[in-house]
């Protein structure tokens, strides 16, 4: 591990990134909350209807439907704290670097993913 875990990767606009991130957190607490309303909506449509799954040729699909859903919603929640992690980052003066071996995350690699807090090389080796 590299001694700079502790300052962000040079040219690093704080300003810039803090106001990009919370945009992207309004956008991850507007889609959980959006699934939410969703959810719950499936399970009042799905109150209304037979209670017998196993031969309501809807059931299945209204599983599914659930299901599809709150695997959306969970991907969200993960979302958002992927973004509360990089704003904590960013306040302590680390955003920009790899949280595994201390170098700059490319600009790059921060513009399609700006929670990331692994460089391309430590996200390959942990297999994500």
């Amino acid at each position: 591990m590299s001694d700079s875990h502790g300052e962000a990767a040079p040219g690093v606009d704080t300003a810039a990134v803090r106001e990009r991130l919370d945009e992207a957190r309004e956008d991850a607490a507007a889609q959980i909350a959006a699934l939410g309303r969703d959810i719950d909506a499936i399970v009042a449509a799905n109150a209304l209807a037979a209670v017998d799954d196993e031969h309501d040729p809807e059931g299945s699909s209204t599983a599914f439907e659930r299901a599809h859903t709150a695997a959306l919603l969970d991907q969200a929640r993960q979302r958002l704290a992927a973004l509360d992690d990089a704003l904590e980052r960013l306040g302590q003066g680390a955003y920009g670097r790899c949280e595994g071996c201390g170098e700059p995350i490319p600009p790059e690699r921060l513009a399609i993913l700006p929670a990331a807090a692994l460089c391309t090389r430590c996200a390959q080796a942990r297999g994500r």
